[in-house]
């Protein structure tokens, strides 16, 4: 039985989310990049077997690869199945990918992998530029949080 998913901004049904990404990064840019998957890993992600706790983006022979991310056996292949989690090439235009290896080579830019969804029937993957944030950044953000939900409890009071 699939698993629960939500309608992504570009349309497509989102089947994974990287749950820390924002909570431990500044988001500076994010691109939508298509994967290169063999078939049994096509059929669990439509299943919603993957996770993007882990995983990240590497940039190697000009080439961008996503690291770490979990796809799990599908159940009904046979004996024909994949490495779960086996490094996957992303599929992005050669001008971002040239942007992506400028960026990544600057001190403390990173490639995070904001959520996985699918398209027309194809697997996407919103791939961000980040900056990660530091102790007091978090801080603040939980403080920011708190202080929007107090107001938030307060104006439903009010009606």
């Amino acid at each position: 039985m699939p698993t629960r998913r939500s309608t992504a901004p570009e349309g497509g049904t989102v089947v994974a989310r990287n749950p820390k990404a924002r909570h431990d990064y500044h988001i500076l840019e994010s691109w939508e990049a298509g994967l290169v998957l063999t078939g049994t890993e096509i059929k669990s992600v439509r299943d919603g077997k993957v996770s993007l706790k882990e995983a990240y983006g590497v940039v190697h022979d000009g080439e961008v690869w996503i690291s770490g991310m979990t796809i799990s056996p599908y159940e009904s292949s046979g004996y024909v199945t994949h490495e779960p989690t086996r490094r996957r090439k992303l599929l992005l235009h050669r001008r971002e990918v040239r942007r992506l290896i400028g960026a990544v080579e600057q001190k403390g830019l990173t490639l995070v992998p904001l959520d996985l969804h699918l398209s027309n029937g194809r697997a996407k993957i919103t791939l961000a530029l980040a900056r990660g944030k530091k102790l007091h950044d978090k801080r603040d953000d939980a403080r920011r949080r708190d202080a929007d939900r107090e107001a938030a409890r307060a104006l439903g009071r009010r009606r």
